[in-house]
């Protein structure tokens, strides 16, 4: 039956706007399976507030969660474009190639770009 962490979807961002991210790495205690997600939310004003609605969830499904750094998404639906760029003062940036890469996964129709610009 597959493993409960293919179960956790890898990207979980908002469907339009610009809001701040955050990339996480889910890790099995004890090493082993470990996998990178993305999570961001205009809902959240602070990165720390999304990393604090994500942990517990991770937690219940087995897994330690470790933030790796965040940024901000700027999510265009209307023109399928999204731009990966800015960072969290609390958790540094994020490797946002890292998170174009997994982003490209779920939106394989559009054009994904990232920068280390701040706005």
């Amino acid at each position: 039956g597959g493993s409960a962490m293919a179960a956790v979807r890898e990207v979980e961002i908002d469907p339009e706007g610009t809001f701040k991210y955050i990339l996480v790495r889910l890790q099995r205690p004890g090493g082993g399976e470990q996998r990178d997600i993305v999570r961001g939310t205009k809902a959240a004003e602070f990165h720390n507030h999304i990393f604090e609605k994500v942990n517990p969830e991770m937690e219940k499904l087995g897994y330690e969660c470790k933030c790796l750094g965040g940024g901000k998404i700027d999510h265009n639906s209307k023109d399928k474009k999204i731009r990966v760029f800015g960072l969290s003062t609390g958790y540094g940036k994020a490797d946002h190639s890292v998170t174009v890469e997994i982003l490209k996964k779920v939106y394989t129709d559009y054009e994904i770009t990232w920068s280390d610009d701040k706005k």
